[in-house]
């Protein structure tokens, strides 16, 4: 038999072939051990999508008393990391906080955001710095926050006066809405943009761009879906708010272009002002173009309003659910203010029971529950758990709140577990992270936290409160509504006498 002759350059190549294959074989192996966290079953094509109602934090909440505090969905083609536990959200934002600090970009932020150029979502870099640096100097510093005490004063002020004209049930919830759009309103834009017709537009495009923002868009998930879009009337909704949205901003910065310079000496200088004259100074260290503007002027409103009156809403709520919480933070509140007409911020920094009270109700019923979302920006290890590039992380705030490894009776409004204990909401104690944590926590906490003492602490010194006539305590509805901030699913009604 002939013997079968093997060129040189073939019997290289195959084994080049079997060299390259056991290479393969050797890197495939680790990947097949890789520690993932639980998840629960999923379908295909959608994955856990289907498990997720519109509530999704108590769902979520649900599934990881399950599967575990660190909990693997894949929410159609995305892995996605819930995060249901304080030692699990220190691991990600303090530990790895580099590795998650990027957000995801949806089409949603992109189209209403001006392709994510605020803070809150713009990716993690030199431009976020510059941005998040404005911010925090010009907005959000303590010096500025005491600034803008007698806009606080004021529409605090305004708000009692609204309470003492009334005669009936108020409808709180919506006097809340009012009072942070007034308040924050005139601390970035200089004037209530309810009283004007451009105003009451611009918090009518606001609600629908909030909306929009909450809603998931199956496209952002599995991308071959995306034409639902166009279908279901997502991608109109979103052209056509973005443009009125852009609309409303033009018009005020255009306004203001036009004003003398006598309108800041007379009025003050708000957020608006300080971001004209960085886009104008053409030799700022952190310049910005006008969509930058618009951005952190939306990431200002958005970021205050909804929270704010959100928090104030559920901390009224529960006080009503629970009259001797509301007595005893009476009591405390009158006993320190005495006869005066006032309150100060020196007899606020007396008021431990009304800070409890406000820790407490944060920890309940967190504004943002599910946080703001984040993304791995690298393969990083939590816990013993390997975590992939690209995974999209989701902080449940209102889990974490409600865990019994970290809070005795943790279903129970009580503030007095505040009283001898150091745990705080700046982002140092992940036991309670409403403002979330890390780099990419919000920067506005001292802004919010003001805001909501001064007029709590006045709307029980002033006022005594009951539910209208037929509802008890007990039986007050709580149910949440679903959205990107979590409101009550009815307005909060209550019936204010005055103090004699």
């Amino acid at each position: 038999m002939e013997e079968i002759q093997i060129h040189p350059m073939i019997l290289t190549s195959l084994l080049c072939l079997i060299f390259l294959w056991s290479i393969y074989r050797m890197l495939l192996k680790p990947s097949s051990k890789r520690k993932l966290p639980p998840s629960p079953p999923k379908l295909p094509i959608i994955g856990n999508l289907h498990q997720l109602g519109l509530l999704g934090h108590q769902d979520l909440h649900s599934l990881s008393q399950k599967h575990g505090p660190l909990m693997l969905l894949h929410l159609g083609s995305v892995p996605v990391l819930i995060v249901s536990s304080a030692d699990s959200a220190r691991e990600i934002t303090r530990t790895h906080d580099l590795s998650f600090a990027n957000r995801p970009v949806y089409k949603a932020f992109k189209k209403l955001v001006y392709g994510c150029k605020d803070v809150t979502l713009s990716p993690y870099g030199e431009y976020w710095r510059q941005m998040k640096s404005i911010v925090v100097l010009q907005v959000l510093s303590s010096r500025r926050v005491q600034s803008f005490r007698s806009i606080r004063e004021e529409e605090t002020a305004v708000f009692l006066n609204k309470i003492q004209a009334s005669s009936g049930p108020l409808d709180l919830s919506t006097m809340f809405a009012n009072f942070t759009n007034d308040g924050i309103g005139r601390a970035a834009f200089g004037g209530k943009y309810s009283e004007s017709e451009n105003g009451k537009k611009f918090l009518r495009v606001m609600t629908d761009l909030m909306e929009l923002l909450g809603t998931i868009n199956i496209g952002d998930f599995i991308p071959w879906l995306d034409w639902i879009g166009r279908v279901n009337g997502f991608d109109k909704r979103l052209d056509q708010t973005a443009k009125e949205m852009d609309e409303v901003l033009e018009s005020l910065i255009q306004e203001r272009l036009q004003q003398t310079e006598t309108r800041s000496s007379k009025n003050g200088e708000d957020f608006l002002d300080v971001l004209l004259q960085i886009y104008n100074d053409e030799s700022a260290d952190a310049s910005i173009d006008r969509d930058s503007v618009k951005s952190l002027l939306m990431d200002v409103f958005v970021g205050g309003t909804d929270t704010i009156s959100t928090a104030m809403e559920w901390a009224m709520s529960e006080l009503l659910r629970h009259p001797k919480v509301m007595e005893k933070l009476q009591q405390e509140v009158r006993g320190i203010v005495k006869e005066k007409q006032d309150i100060r911020d020196d007899d606020l920094e007396k008021m431990h029971y009304l800070k409890a009270v406000i820790k407490e109700a944060l920890r309940f019923h967190p504004p943002l529950p599910l946080l703001v979302p984040r993304v791995a920006t690298k393969d990083v290890q939590i816990k013993g758990l390997d975590i992939s590039t690209g995974t999209m992380v989701m902080i449940n705030a209102w889990a974490i709140g409600r865990d019994p490894v970290s809070w005795d009776e943790p279903e129970k409004f009580m503030p007095e577990r505040f009283l001898n204990s150091s745990i705080d909401f700046r982002g140092l104690d992940f036991e309670l992270i409403p403002f979330g944590a890390g780099r990419r926590g919000c920067p506005g906490i001292t802004f919010a936290v003001v805001a909501m003492e001064l007029l709590l602490a006045n709307l029980v010194h002033k006022f005594d409160w009951k539910l209208p006539k037929g509802v008890d305590a007990k039986d007050l509805d709580m149910t949440e509504s679903p959205g990107l901030t979590v409101h009550r699913a009815t307005p909060l009604l209550a019936v204010a006498s005055h103090t004699t």
